[in-house]
C-alpha cells in the first residue's frame, strides 16, 4: 500500500504547494501559530479550483484547548456545515470535557454532519490531551469516526513511536491512524516502517518574509528567532522530499 501524505496547510497558496509537491491530501486550516483554526471559506472555495486531492477542513474556533462551550460550538457547528456545503472533504474535529474525556455529544454531532454530506471525519490532536487514549478510540471507533490525528500522545511523533505503534497494531483495521507532529524527510521511512501506519501528516513549513511585521515600536512577529519578520507557509519542495522519502517504503 503506498503511504499517504496529507500536508496542513494555511491557506489556498498553500494547497497548491502541496499539491504541486505531490500530496495526496490537504487539511486546511488559518492561524497554524495556534495550532490551526478553522479556514475562511474564501480560501477552500480559491483551492478547490485548482486543487484535485482531497481537502479536509479544520473546524477549531480558537486557541489553547478543546474544552468547547455551547455557545461556541453553534458556531463551530454552523461553520463545518457551511465548509462541507462548499464542498470540504471532511472535518478535523475534537473536543473535550474539562477531565479530557471526549465530549461524547459534540463529537457524535459533528461525526454525524460529515457523514450526511458523505465526507470523512477526523478526530485531531485533541486525542493526544484525552485522559484515556484506549476509551477513546473505542468510542470514536463506536461512532465511526474515520481517522485520528496523533503524535502518539508526545510533542513530536517521533517520541510517541511505540505509542502510534501499538494503537495501529490494536484498532488499524478498525480506524486509520495518522501520524503527525515533527515529521519530515528525514524519519518518514523510520515512522512509517516502525508503526505500521499508512499515513503521515506534516507541515513542511518554510518561512516568507514580511518587512512590515515590525516599525517603530511596534511589532506583529509571532515567530522566534532568526524569523521574528516571518510568517510559515508550505515548501513545495519540502512536500516533494516528503512524498519521495515515503515512497521507499514499497
Amino acid at each position: 500500500m503506498k503511504p499517504k501524505i496529507e500536508i496542513c496547510c494555511g491557506s489556498a497558496l498553500d494547497c497548491l504547494a502541496a499539491q504541486a509537491g505531490g500530496a495526496d491530501r490537504i487539511e486546511l486550516n488559518s492561524a497554524l501559530a495556534l495550532g490551526g483554526l478553522t479556514p475562511t471559506l474564501a480560501n477552500l472555495i480559491e483551492a478547490q479550483k485548482k486543487v484535485t486531492i482531497p481537502i479536509i477542513t479544520m473546524v477549531r474556533s480558537r486557541g489553547a484547548g478543546f474544552c468547547t462551550s455551547e455557545a461556541e460550538f453553534e458556531i463551530l457547528y454552523a461553520d463545518a456545515e457551511l465548509l462541507l456545503t462548499h464542498g470540504a472533504d471532511g472535518l478535523a474535529f475534537g473536543a473535550l470535557h474539562e477531565d479530557r474525556t471526549i465530549n461524547a455529544e459534540q463529537t457524535r454531532k459533528m461525526i454525524d454532519l460529515a457523514h450526511r454530506y458523505g465526507k470523512e471525519f477526523v478526530f485531531h490532536r485533541a486525542f493526544d490531551c484525552a485522559v484515556d487514549w484506549d476509551v477513546a478510540l473505542s468510542q470514536l471507533i463506536a461512532w465511526k469516526a474515520d481517522r485520528i490525528l496523533t503524535s502518539g500522545g508526545q510533542a513530536k511523533a517521533e517520541q510517541g513511536i511505540d505509542v502510534i505503534a501499538r494503537l495501529q497494531k490494536q484498532y488499524g483495521d478498525q480506524i486509520e491512524i495518522l501520524a503527525g507532529s515533527g515529521v519530515h524527510a528525514g524519519n518518514a521511512l523510520g515512522l512509517l516502517k516502525q508503526t505500521g501506519i499508512h499515513q503521515l501528516h506534516s507541515s513542511c513549513k518554510d518561512w516568507q518574509s514580511d518587512p512590515t511585521t515590525s516599525g517603530n515600536h511596534v511589532t506583529y512577529a509571532y515567530a522566534p528567532a532568526p524569523h521574528e519578520l516571518d510568517y510559515e507557509i508550505v515548501s513545495e519542495q519540502k512536500v516533494r522530499e516528503l512524498t519521495a522519502a515515503a515512497a521507499e517504503l514499497n
